[in-house]
């Protein structure tokens, strides 16, 4: 196959640093393959991508081994600009990257700085908007569109430039499951009818595992395994070693395996893993389904009680329709739902952030028109989807002690509390760094250490798992345990399915502001038909349970639970 891109024994390391960031990569991207790009935080895959578009070294600086060639070019002898016509990249928010006020202008903005003619930009936007499927958007404000869309005009943008090598850098990790696989899908499509290369980074195992030719992993800066979906994602011990979560399917006859069970083959992707799953049955026993208890009801008052709420934004949009829910003391309860389902507008309520156009709010039977932002905020903790936005001192102390005074607390207590906060969440050791000095993760834990010296009754979780890597999303989801543990209310707003099994009793699913289902956990994954059509995708492994019981009811949510089901062999 002929090469788009070849780096040879690539090394670099960041000005004013002593760390080599990429060792020694030697790999060759070919003309019309998916490359997708796997690796914990800090394993160099966003400076690998910004190196194939001569933007490492050339902006940053720093020091450089080896050689890239894009397209035949050097990447050292040519600049960002040249190499731009023939390497695209995506970053993972779009809000970076669009300016224009419509999407047409947005598309026609690169054009215009290469010096692209008039009559050529005409030409380009109507066809990569096709290619993306945005015909009929030309006019309409970036603004106005939701997440899948702005990231699918943020690749129009760059395929106008018509490169041959096309790179995203984590394009799907802001987006609702069906938005992910709308990029994903598009991004496969652009492959197969234009020909054009693709880079992929991203977290998404299963869909990785689905659509790329190959996979990269990286560690630490090295390149340590390439090869294919299935002998990447095959690999679960390596994978785990790498702080890298595998597809569920994976990861369910993984454990299989483990139970002495040969397997022909080894599944990474749903359709192998229902396939796999047929086989087995007619050559395993396989146990009678388990039976899980069912959670106990609360008896008590509701501490939050939301009642025929709506709720109206001043340009016209509805974003919440006559919803009532109660949510008890010491539940773990979790929200989904498509982006714009009304999530975030629901649990804003409970702090009185937004007033309600119809209908009541009740914290512990009071109503929150009676109090004020600062009363709710020592009952209610809310950490915001990114804590960038709720940090502005110079050290994580100062951080978690600011809002203590204005509460009331004396100088002493402030001390106290905030030497509290800090432990309980690690951070007593960074009690002097300035927070933004400190990895994201770190980050949301400075927010929950500032709520818990506030000692909040109910904390609140607003899409705390976007743009983390496995590991930084199962921290804060222990964190979130541990309040439960000491008797919070905790209430997670997240995509991600497949990571809460092991956290919330209870799940409440909204769509188009309004709640189409209130149930335990297990029940409310089982209904696929109503999770899909508030674009919300189940675990896989609710859909291999499902396969497994086509005859008897299999009500499984866990690669563990699905693995348990197959005994010894016959």
């Amino acid at each position: 196959m002929e090469a788009i891109a070849v780096l040879d024994k690539v090394s670099y390391i960041y000005p004013n640093s002593k760390r080599t960031v990429l060792k020694d990569i030697s790999l060759t991207i070919n003309k019309g393959e998916f490359l997708g790009i796997i690796g914990a935080t800090g394993a160099g895959k966003t400076t690998l991508c910004l190196a194939l578009t001569g933007i490492v070294p050339q902006f940053y600086g720093g020091r450089f081994f080896g050689k890239i060639a894009i397209a035949g070019l050097d990447s050292l002898d040519h600049s960002v600009s040249q190499l731009a016509s023939h390497v695209g990249i995506v970053f993972e928010n779009p809000e970076v990257q669009i300016t224009a006020t419509s999407v047409e202008n947005e598309i026609a903005f690169a054009l215009e700085n290469l010096c692209v003619t008039r009559e050529e930009i005409i030409r380009r936007i109507p066809i990569v908007l096709k290619s993306v499927r945005l015909e009929g958007f030309e006019k309409k404000n970036p603004q106005e569109l939701s997440g899948g869309q702005k990231q699918r005009l943020a690749i129009a943008a760059a395929l106008a430039l018509q490169p041959d090598l096309l790179i995203l850098d984590e394009p799907t990790s802001q987006l609702d499951p069906i938005g992910a696989q709308e990029v994903f899908a598009t991004v496969k499509r652009l492959k197969e009818e234009l020909g054009v290369a693709i880079v992929m980074v991203s977290h998404a195992a299963e869909e990785m595992a689905e659509f790329c030719d190959r996979i990269a992993l990286l560690a630490e800066g090295k390149l340590i395994a390439i090869g294919s979906p299935q002998e990447i994602y095959s690999q679960v011990d390596l994978l785990q070693q790498n702080k890298l979560r595998p597809p569920e399917v994976a990861q369910a006859f993984y454990q299989i395996a483990q139970k002495g069970i040969n397997l022909p083959s080894f599944p990474v992707t749903l359709e192998e893993g229902k396939a796999a799953l047929n086989d087995l049955t007619a050559k395993f026993a396989i146990s009678a389904a388990p039976i899980f208890p069912k959670p106990i009801l609360p008896t008590k008052s509701p501490i939050l009680s939301v009642q025929n709420l709506s709720h109206t934004y001043s340009n016209g949009m509805e974003a919440l329709k006559n919803v009532s829910l109660d949510i008890f003391a010491g539940e773990y309860v979790l929200i989904v739902g498509q982006n714009g389902a009304g999530k975030s507008t629901l649990v804003k309520h409970f702090l009185n952030l937004l007033t309600p156009t119809q209908g009541k709010v009740l914290v512990s039977d009071r109503d929150t028109s009676q109090l004020s932002i600062s009363d709710l905020a020592q009952s209610i903790g809310y950490l915001a989807q990114n804590p960038d936005n709720q940090i502005f001192n110079t050290s994580v102390a100062r951080e978690v002690a600011f809002a203590l005074p204005f509460l009331g607390y004396k100088s002493n207590q402030v001390t106290q509390e905030t030497e509290r906060g800090l432990k309980a969440m690690g951070l007593w050791e960074s009690r002097d760094a300035h927070p933004l000095s400190l990895p994201k993760g770190e980050r949301s834990r400075i927010i929950i250490a500032a709520l818990l010296a506030m000692h909040p009754d109910v904390v609140i979780f607003d899409e705390p798992t976007t743009g983390q890597d496995y590991q930084g999303a199962l921290a804060i989801l222990e964190t979130s345990r541990q309040l439960h543990q000491m008797g919070k209310t905790v209430i997670v707003i997240t995509h991600h399915l497949y990571l809460m099994p092991d956290y919330a009793d209870r799940a409440i699913v909204m769509g188009k502001g309004t709640i189409l289902l209130d149930a335990p956990l297990r029940e409310a994954y089982h209904q696929v038909d109503l999770l899909e059509s508030t674009y919300l995708t189940p675990p896989q492994s609710v859909l291999l349970a499902q396969q497994l019981g086509k005859d008897r009811q299999y009500p499984l949510i866990t690669p563990t639970e699905l693995a348990n089901c197959f005994a010894t062999t016959l």
